[in-house]
């Protein structure tokens, strides 16, 4: 195992991407000794560039891989690939599975519980707003956001995330030794004390374009679902909102202004069927890890509260998500002026609020 794992390590550090490789391993079977086969067969293969097969042939794979060791324990640079235990497994599900990783921070299992955010590099006022608001309110839950780590929303995610004590995972379309955009350098060092930073691209490499919708592949198959904060018609969060969809994922979508640009990808997610997010309540009603979550921490709040019998049985009723009041006269038998004061109680204690007239939900 060791081998094969150090020979998808070196094929990475030349630059070759993970579908090749996965092409190279379905076909192959073991590529174990791929440094060995000689430069006709490889070619005959068809798979491999010219320039691919001219950089497996000019390394020599025992000293290539030593000195790339050496250049990531210097960089303080993790390395992971799909043989190894602490590869994140969600990425194991999804069709085009990276095969190796870079990381710097860490990643706990918790972290399995989280929310992609991405978004205009432009944000709007509005943008910024709901970011923020979405973000407070996941990780005051526990929920670990993934973004992209570029200006815009992706960096009133992951900031927002770091500011109201949570965690956050940034996802690179570089290598994790160049801070792209500059202007995030505080963020990136940040990141990496309260979460990690991941690429698939190995030290060295630049950030260019076709690297991004690589990258977007990746922060959603680290997530329960993805929410579009905004986007133009043809942008890269709209990319990764294909990428959701296409691994089973649920995407959520701010509407917004028809008549702002920035609100053109995510009012034609919305229309293609995309969940319309309004608020946290539309999430849970979809990602069923984050409502028994959200169950747990009600329990939990519940026992650190002197709550009466009555206030305990209406608290039942809020549980499954939003609802009217005469739903919770209905269903629990107790006459209207004892819930609706039960109600008012419940919210002078924090633990619920009145979303519109007499229809309540869990804070």
């Amino acid at each position: 195992m060791g081998q094969n794992r150090n020979t998808l390590i070196w094929l990475n550090s030349l630059g070759i991407h993970s579908d090749v490789i996965n092409q190279l391993i379905d076909y192959l079977g073991d590529i174990t000794e791929i440094h060995n086969i000689e430069p006709m067969e490889l070619n005959s293969l068809g798979l491999l560039t010219k320039s691919t097969l001219n950089r497996i042939n000019k390394s020599d794979y025992k000293i290539s891989i030593e000195s790339f060791f050496n250049e990531l324990d210097k960089l303080n640079i993790d390395v992971m690939t799909v043989l190894d235990d602490d590869f994140p497994k969600e990425l194991l599900q999804i069709p085009d599975k990276p095969v190796v990783l870079y990381k710097k921070g860490e990643i706990y299992p918790n972290d399995h519980l989280s929310i992609g955010i991405v978004g205009s590099r432009k944000a709007t006022h509005y943008g910024k707003w709901a970011a923020e608001k979405f973000t407070r309110e996941l990780v005051q839950m526990g929920v670990t956001i993934v973004s992209g780590m570029a200006v815009g929303i992706d960096t009133i995610a992951h900031r927002s995330a770091l500011e109201h004590g949570g965690r956050t995972i940034g996802i690179l379309g570089n290598g994790l030794d160049t801070v792209y955009p500059k202007s995030n350098k505080n963020l990136y060092d940040d990141v990496i004390n309260n979460g990690s930073l991941i690429s698939e691209f190995p030290p060295g490499t630049q950030p260019y374009n076709f690297h991004f919708p690589m990258r977007n592949r990746i922060i959603s198959g680290l997530s329960l679902g993805v929410i579009v904060v905004e986007a133009q018609q043809k942008s890269g969060s709209l990319i990764t909102a294909h990428h959701a969809l296409a691994q089973g994922k649920e995407v959520f979508a701010l509407p917004g202004n028809i008549n702002s640009i920035y609100s053109q990808g995510t009012n034609l997610l919305i229309k293609d069927g995309a969940k319309l997010l309004l608020d946290m309540d539309d999430i849970l009603e979809e990602v069923r890890e984050l409502m028994v979550l959200r169950k747990s921490k009600i329990v939990a709040k519940q026992d650190n509260m002197d709550l009466s019998e009555t206030e305990i049985k209406v608290l039942e009723y809020l549980k499954e998500g939003p609802i009217h009041s005469d739903l919770i006269v209905l269903n629990s038998r107790l006459d209207i002026q004892t819930v609706i004061s039960t109600l008012t109680i419940l919210e002078l204690k924090g633990i619920i609020k009145e979303m519109s007239s007499r229809i309540f939900t869990i804070i």
